[in-house]
């Protein structure tokens, strides 16, 4: 049983990069290469999205003058 549940996801879960290897005749390490690379490149893109959207509130702060509202006085 461990067996087959063990085969059935190597052949159709850890195969799938092979698959599109495959299909489009590229090889299977450049492919993989490319999905690692890609995979970090875009959770590198993520955390300086976060920057440099934290850089210009920061500076918004910086300029924007908090003042108080008529309903506060």
């Amino acid at each position: 049983m461990k067996e087959q549940i063990r085969n059935f996801t190597e052949k159709s879960w850890f195969n799938v990069i092979s698959r599109i290897a495959d299909k489009f005749g590229v090889r299977v390490t450049k492919l993989r290469f490319i999905y690692i690379y890609l995979a970090f490149a875009t959770f590198g893109l993520a955390f300086i999205g976060y920057f440099i959207m934290l850089f210009f509130f920061w500076i918004k702060d910086c300029f924007v003058i908090k003042r108080k509202s008529v309903f506060d006085l």
